[in-house]
């Protein structure tokens, strides 16, 4: 008798509808320090796609089974609504951004519901609306009073497909040079006035803060220590005749007796001073900003500077492959130990002295290479002989022109935007007072009507614009930058806590209780996006004293990427699979149960129907159950063996969801679904262990499948809805659940191999023997004992051994042979009741009587049977 087919579209509206109306999955503002669970939120792009499936379905397993083990839990959904692309969209349709936006939101919202995501609706935010964007707005004035803040004019990354100003963050490696990280168009430099969020000064804390992010994937904390770049070394000042001193940072100050010639960027001060004087040099700079020029092109200046260690007079260049932002801007250039300047020094014909030799016999070659190896110092006068590291050390103490220091690689945080879809700046520029802050009383500055124009809407809104200055009552403009996006999400996850409080941005006291968030889902992508500046935006909040926490997230996971014929899904390959083509809860169940959460995985229909499959096995197994079948009242040793099976499940299942590893999860729903039906089939079940196995089994897999849970504990007369009830437990311990369950299996290995090489078509019967004490009590000493040498005189030395004689001499030295650790076992007396449970499985699948016995001493099968491994004889 089967049960019918689970049709997943026929329940939705029913189970959304009872969640709704039970609360099911909002949270009471009193709850105490819940498991806060959180997906990082989408941008409003119309639809859900495959990514978003992933990261969400994750987010929304975890979620539910921390409140199956009676956790409260805050699991929120959000909109971040602001960006360029949702301009962009609104244009292309003659539309306006916000009516682009809210759409897409309401589809977004009707997939995520259909897909059964249990979300406290109730705390959703969007960050479009001016309730939230008011608090970007109230933390700038806060930053901007606690220094965080800089308006300064700079040579910025400006996209012009965006038409936008990029943070550094934002532009993206490629082989034909830097391109836009959203649009991949090559990015050129624009000097304007911007405004900036100082991140920089956190760049030690946020550096030594990676050391405490336990729960991080080491791949992400090693991608933010090289983008923040420490680098430890000495800034050198070198006088340069006719202007002054110029400083440069170095790492290796063990080669400043090779330096040939002083480089300063384009954006220098210097560079700056004799543009003004020099039409050359001004022609020069203007082609290098607007990337006219070749990486190592330069220009040589009449000017020369002093190397403070040689007194040499050395030349001095602006030249565009010294970056304005790096270090100190100028570099004492050291051809023949550092990569960059060869090739520089290679384009212009500058001198290429070697002054670091390698300490081996390694050759080298300055003519085709530099040498950029530790080494020891030569042509250095007096430093001449010395290791590169001792050299450093004393150049150090020696040149008053030298001292220590440190430099990194992360710049600050840019935030102008050229854009109208953002959160407007709260400043007016006024030219009596320059720069000033809109009061808080006055916020939000609200984005006005939206104008179609090809340059920045907010240019052309002149009631926007024209303003009065807050300090003087002059006339004054309004800044028309916007902020970038990655404010809105860089404190989103406190709002969440008390979206509805116009008072405060969040409420601090809950946020000491409820926070850092317990597990975070999203891709590693954002590792110095959003991620950093989610770091970023916790210290400077709790340095404000909103917050007494210091870093946002205990627990990153980041989910991998969804592959359709190798590459990833994405529309513009047209590789796209809707999250609906298969169902939506086949859908979540296979990309939980793909892969590792973190690995990349290829969409395939074969095994998208796996996760079909699997539910329709589950869901007959209750249908058929609920309407009734003949069952036993008496327990058979089948019973307690599939009893013990349902506890292992239960503790593997529950340890799989602790480690979010959903793939190992499913495998173990998958083999207890097999188990129940092969006892169903094998004869009259009893009802009670059939029952409690129906029941654990539909609580397991409820994480993952929601509707088909509910279904299933309907059907089972569970109480209440499967949501809300609790978690399964164990009846019986089960510290030993894997090693009895490898031998079960290996048993059944075994015998199928003796089937199979003997051809044993008549067998009547199974004998299954247990080795015999005095084995397992070798091995457990074996197990135990630290070193293996010597380990039979130590066995033979027990006057019990000595009684069993040559076999235990002989299985001693066995054991001593073998290198690797011994896995744990049963004792004979559980080894033996393991078996004599799981007979009934040789039974039903060789359809032969199956005998289970302990070996006797004399036994002849005692030499062939281990502790774990039973001899086997077939009749």
């Amino acid at each position: 008798m089967s049960g019918r087919n689970y049709n997943h579209a026929q329940v939705t509206e029913y189970w959304q509808y009872v969640w709704n109306r039970e609360h099911a999955y909002e949270l009471d503002d009193g709850a105490v320090d819940p498991t806060y669970v959180l997906g990082m939120f989408p941008y409003t792009s119309g639809n859900l796609h495959m990514g978003h499936v992933r990261n969400y379905a994750i987010t929304d397993a975890y979620a539910r089974y921390r409140r199956m083990q009676a956790d409260d839990v805050l699991h929120p959904m959000g909109w971040d609504a602001f960006g360029l692309p949702a301009e962009n969209a609104a244009n292309e349709r003659f539309t306006d951004p916000r009516s682009w936006t809210e759409a897409c939101i309401t589809e977004m919202r009707e997939d995520m519901e259909e897909l059964g995501f249990g979300y406290d609706w109730s705390r959703e935010i969007t960050t479009c609306d001016p309730e939230y964007y008011r608090w970007n707005q109230y933390f700038f004035r806060k930053f901007y009073e606690e220094g965080l803040v800089e308006y300064d004019a700079a040579a910025v990354n400006w996209c012009p497909e965006c038409e936008t100003v990029l943070a550094d963050a934002q532009v993206v490696e490629h082989d034909d040079g830097d391109v836009c990280w959203r649009c991949e168009t090559p990015v050129g430099r624009r000097e304007l006035d911007q405004w900036f969020f100082t991140i920089t000064d956190y760049a030690e804390e946020l550096l030594d803060g990676l050391d405490d992010l336990d729960g991080w994937p080491e791949s992400v904390k090693e991608i933010q220590r090289n983008w923040i770049g420490k680098r430890e070394g000495a800034r050198v000042t070198f006088e340069v005749k006719e202007y002054g001193d110029v400083d440069v940072f170095t790492t290796r100050l063990d080669t400043i007796f090779g330096a040939s010639y002083l480089a300063v960027s384009p954006g220098h001060d210097l560079a700056r001073t004799l543009a003004e004087e020099r039409e050359a040099v001004a022609e020069y700079v203007e082609s290098a900003r607007s990337e006219r020029e070749t990486e190592f092109s330069g220009i040589r200046t009449d000017l020369t500077a002093t190397n403070p260690a040689s007194g040499e007079e050395l030349p001095v260049y602006v030249a565009s492959y010294v970056l304005e932002d790096v270090g100190t801007g100028a570099v004492m250039g050291v051809p023949a130990h550092n990569e960059r300047d060869y090739e520089f020094a290679t384009a212009q014909d500058l001198p290429i002295p070697q002054v670091v030799e390698p300490v081996d016999d390694t050759p080298v070659d300055i003519g085709t290479a530099p040498f950029t190896g530790e080494g020891m110092l030569t042509d250095s006068g007096e430093y001449d002989g010395l290791a590169s590291s001792p050299a450093r050390e004393r150049l150090l103490a020696d040149l008053d022109e030298a001292r220590e220091d440190v430099t990194y690689r992360l710049r600050d945080w840019l935030i102008s935007r050229q854009r109208y879809w953002g959160t407007p700046i709260p400043v007016v520029h006024c030219e009596e007072c320059g720069p000033v802050l809109v009061p808080e009383n006055e916020l939000p500055v609200e984005l006005p009507e939206f104008v179609q124009t090809r340059a920045n809407p907010l240019e052309a809104a002149t009631e926007f614009v024209q303003t009065t200055c807050p300090e003087c009552g002059g006339e004054a403009r309004r800044e028309t930058d916007t902020m970038d996006t990655f404010v809105d999400s860089s404190w989103y996850f406190l709002r969440y806590l008390s979206p509805d409080r116009s008072d405060v941005p969040f409420d601090s006291e809950r946020a000491n209780e409820w926070l850092p968030v317990d597990v975070y889902v999203g891709g590693e992508e954002h590792a110095v996006l959003h991620l950093l500046y989610i770091r970023f935006f916790t210290r400077a909040l709790s340095d404000i004293g909103l917050i007494d926490f210091e870093e946002p997230v205990e627990r990153l996971i980041n989910q991998g990427t969804v592959l359709h014929s190798g590459e990833k899904m994405s529309k513009t390959k047209g590789n796209v699979v809707s999250p609906h083509e298969y169902g939506a809860e086949t859908t979540r169940l296979f990309v939980l149960s793909a892969a590792h959460p973190e690995q990349d995985f290829e969409w395939t229909a074969r095994d998208v129907g796996s996760a079909y499959d699997i539910q329709q096995q589950i869901y007959s197994m209750v249908d058929t159950f609920a309407n009734g079948i003949d069952c036993r009242e008496s327990r058979e040793p089948q019973d307690e063996y599939v009893a013990r099976e349902i506890d292992r499940t239960i503790q593997a299942v529950s340890e799989e969801y602790e480690r979010v590893r959903f793939h190992r999860a499913v495998n173990e729903i998958r083999g207890l679904a097999g188990l129940l039906g092969q006892y169903r089939e094998y004869g009259q079940p009893h009802e009670a262990v059939y029952r409690r196995g129906l029941r654990v089994l539909t609580r397991l897999i409820a994480p993952l499948t929601p509707y088909l849970g509910e279904e299933c504990w309907n059907l089972l007369r569970g109480d209440g809805i499967v949501a809300h009830a609790g978690w399964p437990t164990p009846e019986h311990a089960v510290e030993d659940y894997a090693a009895q369950r490898r031998i079960v299996e290996q048993l059944r290995d075994d015998v199928r191999e003796i089937f199979e090489v003997a051809d044993l078509a008549d067998a009547a019967e199974i004998e299954v023997v247990v080795a015999p004490d005095w084995k397992f009590e070798i091995y457990r000493q074996a197990r135990e004992a630290e070193k293996r040498e010597a380990f039979v005189g130590t066995v033979m030395a027990d006057e019990r051994m000595q009684e069993v004689g040559e076999p235990a001499q002989s299985y001693a030295a066995e054991l001593e042979d073998r290198t690797q650790r011994l896995p744990p076992v049963l004792d004979p007396a559980e080894e033996f009741e393991l078996l004599d449970r799981a007979s009934w499985l040789l039974d039903d699948e060789f359809g032969v009587d199956v005998i289970v016995r302990r070996a006797e001493e004399s036994d002849e099968r005692a030499n062939k049977a281990r502790p774990g491994r039973p001899a086997i004889h077939v009749r």
